[in-house]
């Protein structure tokens, strides 16, 4: 039957449950295959780089027909990534972590949902301002990027609701089972957006070590930090930090970031350790739910239980 909210009904799908387009593993099959599964498949196309737009746009037609989208970091594109990416008409684009003022105007002009995800409210009153279709309200439990100073997903939701109604509100951030769905449901908003969970899916690019550490780790082996984009040479703005898995650099570095960013060689040996395979090639990111990630199930069977889930959670709910 489905849980029908102002998400489900404005981009006509069954499930108010949504990828989190995550760069480097939300690519065409996971995305497909979360949108066959009744939820909103989102590409994490980052900075909208034409050589992996080209390989993984194609894959999104295994959705059949299904309404999917595909977001941006901000900070990171120009308006040419706009423009390549909206000839293929997605159902949405998600602009995260920057100035989306650029580029909202333009999306909402190609008939797309205009989705801003917001990390306080200074960025959720602009994304209001804006026009946006749709807002995301990230907290901090959230795997990879998010607000160094932001606030935890169970009271930044329902303030977000509030200020954006009636514009529809995901919830992000620590979501992990259909129980979380049903939860930000209860908080007001009208769906979740889910990211490390559909890391550990067969159709995820990520590598099969990551996909095991997520299986394996804990909420306590998670740690926010600025250490691996500094030893990385991320040009990631400060204001985000990433909450990953553990890692030796950020054992190594922790609490020492400007000695870090003024020390070359470590960033050299860094890439060394990368290029001779002895340190993963990406950061192992993950959210504070990854205790509740124990398999590796097909996403758009993942879409299906955690709907399953979500609904069993509100009826026991309502029989209390």
């Amino acid at each position: 039957m489905g849980l029908s909210t102002r998400f489900t009904e404005l981009l006509g799908v069954r499930h108010p449950i949504v990828l989190a387009p995550m760069g480097g593993s939300a690519g065409g099959a996971l995305a497909a295959a979360v949108s066959r599964g009744g939820g909103l498949g989102m590409l994490g196309s980052a900075n909208g780089d034409p050589e992996w737009l080209a390989r993984e746009l194609p894959l999104i037609a295994e959705a059949a027909g299904k309404p999917w989208g595909i977001g941006f970091l901000t900070w990171q594109i120009d308006a040419d990534a706009i423009e390549r990416v909206l000839e293929h008409r997605p159902r949405a684009v998600m602009l995260s972590f920057g100035d989306p003022r650029p580029f909202a105007e333009r999306i909402r002009a190609a008939d797309t949902v205009l989705i801003i995800q917001v990390t306080d409210l200074e960025e959720a009153r602009q994304a209001v301002d804006l026009g946006a279709d749709v807002i995301v309200a990230q907290g901090t439990e959230s795997g990879g990027h998010g607000a160094r100073q932001g606030r935890s997903t169970l009271p930044f939701v329902p303030v977000v609701v509030d200020l954006a109604a009636p514009v529809p509100v995901l919830a992000a951030g620590g979501i992990a089972d259909g129980r979380g769905v049903a939860a930000a449901l209860a908080l007001g908003a009208a769906g979740a957006l889910v990211g490390t969970r559909f890391q550990a899916t067969t159709e995820a690019l990520v590598d099969p070590s990551t996909a095991k550490a997520i299986v394996e780790g804990h909420g306590e082996d998670t740690e926010r930090n600025r250490v691996l984009d500094i030893a990385r040479g991320s040009r990631w703005p400060s204001k985000y930090t990433a909450r990953s898995l553990g890692h030796r650099y950020l054992d190594r570095w922790r609490g020492r970031e400007a000695e870090l960013a003024a020390d070359p060689r470590a960033r050299q040996d860094y890439q060394q350790d990368m290029e001779q395979g002895e340190i993963p090639a990406l950061p192992m990111w993950a959210g504070e739910a990854v205790d509740l990630i124990t398999d590796l199930p097909s996403a758009a069977d993942l879409v299906a239980t955690m709907a399953a889930q979500a609904e069993d959670a509100l009826n026991r709910a309502g029989r209390l």
